[in-house]
Formats: C-alpha cells, sequence, structure tokens
C-alpha cells in the first residue's frame, strides 16, 4: 500500500452497559472516510487495546474490515506486545481478514531493549507477518528512543512500510530520517500536537486521535502540507493543534471520548480502568477549543 494522508485512530465505544458499541463504531469509522481520511486504525492505543479481550478486539476488526471492504479507505490495525514471539503470532492472525493492509506495531514497551534488540523485534516479525508493517514509535510510552540510524535500520526491513513518529518534538533524528526517506518507507506524525511542524519537514501523513473531530479540516491541512500550501496549512493546523493540546490534557482518550458523547455520537463516554472518566473542566475546556475551529459537516449522531 501507498502510505499518505490522514489516518483515524478508532476510539472503542462502549454501551452504557458496558460492551463494544458495535453500532457507533461503525458510524465514526464511516464517518471518517466520509469526511476525507486516507484510512482509519482500529485498535490503537486511542482504541483501548489493552483492556480489550480477544472477543472484543476480534469484533474490533470485523466491523472495520466491512468498511474497508465497503469504502475502499485503508485498514490499519495495532497488534503486538512485548514479548517478540506473541507479537509475531498477533502479526500473523491478522491473515484472517483479508480487508487488512497493515499492522502497526509498537516498540516493545516496559522491557526496554537495546537499539539492536528492537531491530531484530521487527525482523522476526517482518519475517513471520503476511501483512505490511508500519512501526509504533512511541518513546514516551515505550522508555525506548531510536537513533536516526537505527530509523534507518528498521526502514530497510522487508514488509516494513513506514513509522507512526509519536516523539513529542520534531528533533534531529526524525529530520534526518525525512531529509532522506528511504524508497518505500513513509514517515506518519504521531502526536497530534506537533503533528504540523513534522508534516512540513516532510511527512507522508498523520495518524491523528483528535481526528475524529473536524476531520476534514485535518485531511485539508495533511493535503496542504504534502503540496506545499504552507500559508494553507498553517491557517488550518493553528486552531486544530489547540483543540488537540486540549484533548490530550489527561489520558488518551478520556477527553476525546468524552466531547464525541457530548455531540451525540457515542452512547457514553466511559473508558475502562486504569483509565478514570475525564474532569468536567478539561471537557468544557476542549469543548471550547473545538468552537474556535470552523466547522464542516460534523459526523452522524447516534
Amino acid at each position: 500500500m501507498e502510505l499518505g494522508g490522514l489516518f483515524v485512530p478508532l476510539v472503542t465505544p462502549f454501551t452504557a452497559d458496558g460492551e463494544v458499541d458495535v453500532v457507533a463504531l461503525e458510524r465514526l469509522a464511516r464517518d471518517a472516510v466520509a469526511e476525507g481520511a486516507a484510512g482509519i486504525v482500529a485498535l490503537g492505543t486511542t482504541g483501548e487495546l489493552a483492556v480489550l479481550d480477544d472477543a472484543e478486539r476480534v469484533t474490533v476488526i470485523d466491523v472495520c474490515a466491512r468498511v474497508r471492504r465497503d469504502t475502499g479507505a485503508a485498514l490499519v490495525v495495532g497488534a503486538g506486545t512485548s514479548a517478540t514471539a506473541r507479537s509475531a503470532t498477533a502479526v500473523a492472525e491478522l491473515a484472517r481478514w483479508p480487508e487488512v493492509d497493515a499492522a502497526l506495531v509498537p516498540v516493545p514497551t516496559f522491557v526496554r531493549p537495546t537499539e539492536a534488540g528492537v531491530v531484530e523485534h521487527f525482523r522476526e516479525l517482518s519475517a513471520r507477518s503476511t501483512v505490511p508493517l508500519i512501526v509504533y514509535h512511541v518513546p514516551h510510552r515505550t522508555g525506548r528512543t531510536l537513533t536516526a540510524a537505527t530509523l534507518r535500520e528498521l526502514a530497510g526491513l522487508p514488509g516494513v512500510i513506514g513509522m507512526k513518529y509519536a516523539v513529542q518534538a520534531v528533533d534531529a533524528d526524525v529530520v534526518d530520517l525525512l531529509a532522506d526517506p528511504p524508497p518505500g518507507f513513509a514517515v506518519l506524525a504521531g502526536d497530534d500536537v506537533v503533528a504540523g511542524p513534522l508534516l512540513a519537514v516532510g511527512a507522508a501523513g498523520a495518524v491523528l486521535a483528535s481526528a475524529h473531530l473536524r476531520t476534514q479540516q485535518w485531511a485539508e491541512a495533511v493535503a496542504s502540507w504534502r503540496v506545499g500550501d504552507a500559508e494553507r496549512a498553517r491557517e488550518l493546523t493553528r486552531p486544530l493543534t489547540r483543540l488537540a493540546a486540549a484533548l490530550f490534557a489527561e489520558p488518551n482518550p478520556c477527553v476525546l471520548k468524552a466531547v464525541l458523547h457530548e455531540q451525540g455520537r457515542i452512547a457514553s463516554p466511559a473508558v475502562r480502568l486504569p483509565l478514570l472518566a475525564a474532569q468536567p473542566l478539561t471537557v468544557a475546556a476542549a469543548l471550547a477549543r473545538l468552537s474556535e475551529v470552523p466547522a464542516g459537516r460534523i459526523g452522524t449522531r447516534l
């Protein structure tokens, strides 16, 4: 697949009795595509992958696969743990869904392998995967930074087509990588607040939780950066960045779910422990920032 444009990492909405709300999930997915997203991401951090059981994960993929079949938008699915063998099994199991275009696989968390260990982890996964891999580099969650040399080594592995770069700054390593990206490898901005600067220096697209809201504006901003229309891109990105900062004032996706609930797009703002419901003042601040972003079409209400 050609990796680029805006991807929306979907929340996993729950019903009032705590079950996965498949109706709301499908509507969110279809809204994202209809409003300009190039693809959707299922079972990412925003989707609370860690607190879903196996059956619920299958349900989420089934719903998103149906949207992929109907719309043609790309489908990326989060998979992988700290253990290489278990990650390889999880990635291989995605072969059950021919609609899955790529797997989003995090750098191993908690165990903090060496950079060489990270490369060998992905080398093993790429050898056993039936779908392309996107490396999820998020050092504030994994505790492992990666140098430009390691980023390039990962980019050169067979079957690795890109990286979600969720570093909370535009650092020298990604600037080095984007100055001469390997053929067939794409960097996607993965931290909403610094997505604009990363796109400005050459990222091919973005995976942004805040793009559940004002999806059209985010899609246009990403497209504007890609074609070099910096003036339009900056105009769009400034208020979207302020909105993103408000949505991440508490752990993702607590505030986002609360705002989607206020919009009537999901039946419940519930998140699962150890996450807690967003504080009312935080939600109010996010809604205020949302009101500052000129509205296109807002997604389908329940």
